[in-house]
């Protein structure tokens, strides 16, 4: 059976928006991991923010492991629903039963609060390389149509945006609905947890799996180490690898420092949600023009464009610091810029997965795709660590009603020269990225392959 039996069948818009609610019900969780939970520990728990990033840190570098495992488990996984397919079902209600453990820290000492914490954090994580690493997967069981998996990622990317925007611009009035302080936080989270379950249900019932390897016995007899030994053949797999990282290293910094920043420089906590809708309306109206983008340009040029427009969108924020208006503004060209960024971030990993058969003859989407995953936790893990750590460093004291000048330059730090460092790098990896160059020899030869 080829890989491309019923591959290139018409994805129909229900099954598009119920792959996309997918992603949409993740980031109910994932958004909250890194736009809140360092602020929640340090002003609403009281925990050290220097402990904050240590944990963080430790957690998503222990769990990045565990996604290469999880891909493993996915490419042997056969059942009647498919590889990927029955992982979301069977993983929608402990996920969403775990993002609320995480905000309902007890009342007991701060040495066992911090061990609450550790625990609660990494379950959820692992719960979520769990659910995670099958639905990437799934893009590429869906179909193996260039175009239509690109579009399904667009929607997958839409909704992940989607999901932000909700979770930034409800969660601080339903906490504070809900009567403030901790407990406005579970009620909220308990909110969205239930609807994410609701949303992996839908993606679970609305979608199918159409591609299978080229020689399924192969596959199915392929030995973990074996498969890993395919990647370091695959350099481009290596480079988006990277990108993974470094992409989420400054999303990291970003989402954690916007809450910081709109709290202490411009005085106004409550402007996150508008700071985050800045940033975030230009990403999903830029998503429209991407596949022109990538068509015209490639997805590498796009992203090296992207991360220029990007760093000038940081240095915009030196025009007035304190001013609202120049801050919007900010973000405006941020979102600009990120329209590639975010758009071609798990595009890239299918052409990767087919490169990699081409070159050596083995499919393995499950450990492929959990790089994407391993790269996103090690990176968010580093920027959210770092806001931490930056925050310690300067000072920064959540019981303070007013900080010191050292905890305010850390967060300028966070928020503005720190991610213009990732965005060189992003530059710098994607030079190296010639891919789209000769991705249509890889697409022709494994045709002829499979057809042969």
């Amino acid at each position: 059976m080829n890989a491309h039996t019923k591959g290139n069948e018409k994805i129909s818009f229900k099954e598009k928006m119920g792959f996309g609610f997918g992603d949409l019900a993740v980031n109910f969780s994932w958004a909250s991991l890194g736009m809140f939970i360092v602020y929640f520990y340090t002003d609403v728990i009281g925990l050290g923010a220097g402990i904050v990033g240590t944990i963080m840190l430790f957690s998503r570098f222990l769990d990045g492991f565990s996604d290469i495992a999880m891909g493993a488990v996915v490419d042997k996984t056969n059942t009647k629903y498919g590889k990927a397919r029955p992982w979301i079902l069977w993983l929608a209600i402990p996920f969403s039963v775990l993002t609320v453990a995480l905000f309902a820290v007890p009342d007991i000492s701060y040495t066992w609060k911090i061990v609450y914490v550790i625990v609660s954090y990494n379950l959820l994580v692992l719960s979520f390389t769990s659910v995670v690493i099958p639905y990437g997967t799934l893009n590429t069981l869906i179909t193996q149509d260039k175009p239509q998996r690109e579009v399904l990622n667009l929607y997958r990317m839409f909704f992940a945006q989607i999901g932000v925007l909700i979770v930034t611009n409800l969660t601080m009035p339903l906490v504070d609905q809900f009567g403030g302080g901790q407990s406005g936080w579970v009620l909220t989270y308990a909110i969205f947890a239930t609807i994410a379950a609701l949303l992996f249900f839908t993606t679970f019932k609305t979608t199918k799996e159409r591609v299978k390897p080229v020689k399924v016995e192969q596959n199915k007899k392929i030995k973990l180490k074996d498969s890993l030994k395919t990647l370091s053949k695959n350099k481009y797999w290596v480079i988006v690898f990277g990108y993974f990282i470094v992409f989420s290293i400054g999303d990291g910094l970003r989402q954690g420092s916007t809450v910081y920043y709109a709290d202490n420089i411009l005085d106004m906590p409550g402007l996150v949600g508008a700071l985050t809708i800045a940033f975030t309306v230009p990403v999903i109206v830029g998503f429209f023009a991407l596949p022109v983008i990538f068509s015209k340009f490639g997805k590498r040029n796009a992203i090296i464009a992207g991360s220029f427009i990007s760093i000038l969108g940081c240095l915009f924020v030196l025009i007035e610091p304190g001013s609202v208006w120049v801050v919007v503004i900010s973000q405006i060209i941020r979102g600009i810029g990120s329209v590639p960024l975010i758009g071609a971030l798990w595009a890239l990993l299918p052409d990767t997965i087919e490169y990699g058969e081409w070159k050596t003859g083995i499919r393995n989407e499950g450990v492929l795709y959990s790089g994407g995953s391993m790269g996103q936790k090690i990176g968010i893990g580093i920027g959210t660590a770092s806001v931490g750590w930056v925050l310690a460093i300067g000072g920064y004291n959540g019981v303070l009603d007013v900080q010191p000048d050292s905890a305010i330059d850390s967060i300028y730090a966070v928020f503005v020269y720190l991610p213009i460092v990732v965005y060189l790098l992003q530059i710098i990896l994607m030079y190296f990225y010639k891919l789209d160059k000769f991705y249509h020899k890889v697409a022709s030869d494994l045709e002829v392959r499979k057809q042969s």
